[in-house]
């Protein structure tokens, strides 16, 4: 018997960042919205398996860390046996709030949520089966697809091994590794080199490119290389791997300039997948690229103009931050308010290694490419009083600008709360005309002392720069 559609105004996909973003907004604009969700607790793979966790254990390294080379605590630290599994569980604790606080927006915004797997019927029609085999069918105006993404995974390499594995799996690792070696050094590679080296754990760190995070600015790069090395990361650039062979203790790396790396674990992190194929989204008019993902124009709607993306599923950034923008400039342009994708021309990153890393708006070698006269300011934290106190002694704020305009045109931080510190250069670049120059930060006040104050010390430097 064929099951009658239930009427709806807007499906969005994915409860992560860019899906609760989209549907808060829909909801709040009157639209009846029903939110389907894979997993069984709200906040897609963001909350469970990416952005919280990953960020809540970096945290939990950090504190034993400074514990640990701090003269009053090192001794007792010493004495604390603090293994990977133990800050997964204080992690979790972290993701049960963080789950709690999102179904009452849900509850609150009186959007239906149904978990359970999402494919199209037809360019209108949507079938949600549940983990039960149950089918419910909805009928409806619009979509917004937010399915979020995986790991991926190359077909040669042996996932099904115990010792092998990716940025998802990694978060259920039963014991602390003695040596790990991570392929892919992106964001996520960085992030758990830092993660792992601090807890201990042997680390090389395997770059098929010339540098690390190739799209920052140099300097910072560079910093952050330093930084790794310092620490006693091993950097292996120019590498690719041809085979892995596991054993019941080990895991073999054979490199393609013939190097054989030998460890107890391998990290896969390679980039990521769009999460499109249980779509079904043939039935709807579209097609995913290789990696899974959609093509968008800047209303974030695919070629089915009744059909939007956002997230990770239509690639750079794949920021959280972002998505959950996307989102809600998805649902703007539904409800029929639209252009607010303007307000947000640059888009920070945060980089959670550690050091630190954030940056906004353009680097010295975009600028030098656009032949645009610029000069650089900087501050180092080793002289600002609150870094000095903090015993955060790594780090800096770098600020270009144009050297007739002063306007401000990249921001790039690196160490201690560089992802927090961003912002106040964010909102000064954010405004209009003579608002947005190097000249706020000469003429304010900030507070002493603070890690702030490293706005007008690069701002000073800068303009001792120019002649």
């Amino acid at each position: 018997m064929q099951v009658k559609p239930e009427k709806v105004d807007v499906i969005v996909v994915g409860s992560g960042p860019g899906g609760e973003g989209a549907a808060m907004r829909l909801a709040k604009g009157g639209k009846r919205v029903i939110m389907v969700e894979r997993l069984p607790r709200v906040g897609g793979s963001c909350t469970h398996v990416g952005t919280i966790p990953s960020k809540a254990l970096r945290h939990s390294v950090g504190q034993v860390l400074a514990m640990r080379q701090s003269p009053l605590f090192s001794a007792v630290c010493r004495q604390v046996d603090v293994t990977f599994p133990k800050l997964l569980a204080a992690a979790a604790g972290v993701i049960d709030k963080q789950v709690s606080m999102r179904r009452d927006f849900y509850l609150r915004n009186h959007v239906d949520v149904h978990h359970g797997t999402a494919r199209f019927a037809g360019k209108h029609t949507m079938e949600v089966e549940g983990d039960d085999g149950s089918i419910t069918v909805f009928e409806t105006e619009h979509v917004v697809l937010a399915p979020g993404s995986r790991p991926w995974r190359p077909p040669e390499v042996p996932f099904d091994h115990p010792l092998v594995y990716d940025s998802d799996t990694v978060l259920s690792m039963a014991h602390t590794p003695r040596e790990l070696t991570i392929v892919g050094a992106g964001v996520i590679g960085c992030e758990y080199a830092s993660i792992f080296r601090n807890l201990g754990v042997k680390v090389q760190l395997i770059n098929a490119r010339e540098k690390l995070l190739s799209f920052l600015d140099e300097e910072i790069t560079d910093a952050l290389a330093y930084h790794l090395r310092d620490r006693g990361v091993v950097l292996r650039h120019r590498e690719t791997v041809e085979k892995v062979t596991p054993a019941d203790d080990h895991v073999v790396l054979e490199l393609a300039s013939g190097k054989r790396i030998r460890s107890s674990g391998v990290l896969y992190a390679t980039g990521r997948s769009g999460n499109t194929e249980a779509l079904e989204i043939a039935k709807a008019g579209l097609e995913a690229n290789r990696r899974g993902q959609l093509d968008v124009n800047e209303k974030y709607q695919t070629k089915v103009p009744h059909i939007y993306a956002v997230g990770d599923v239509v690639g750079f950034p794949s920021l959280a931050s972002a998505s959950y923008d996307q989102g809600r400039f998805a649902a703007g342009h539904i409800l029929g308010a639209g252009g607010e994708e303007s307000l947000v021309k640059d888009i920070p990153t945060g980089i959670y290694t550690d050091p630190e890393i954030s940056s906004l708006g353009r680097t010295e070698k975009q600028l030098t490419e656009e032949n645009v006269p610029y000069e650089v300011g900087h501050s180092l934290f080793r002289s600002l009083a609150r870094a000095q106190i903090e015993g955060q002694r790594v780090g800096m704020l770098k600020l270009l600008f144009h050297r007739e305009t002063l306007q401000i045109l990249g921001i790039h931080c690196f160490g201690s709360q560089a992802a927090e510190i961003v912002h106040i250069g964010q909102a000064i670049m954010a405004q209009p005309g003579e608002a947005n120059t190097l000249m706020y930060f000469v003429n304010t006040t900030f507070n002493y002392p603070t890690m702030a104050e490293a706005y007008r010390v690069a701002a000073l430097n800068g303009l001792n720069r120019l002649c």
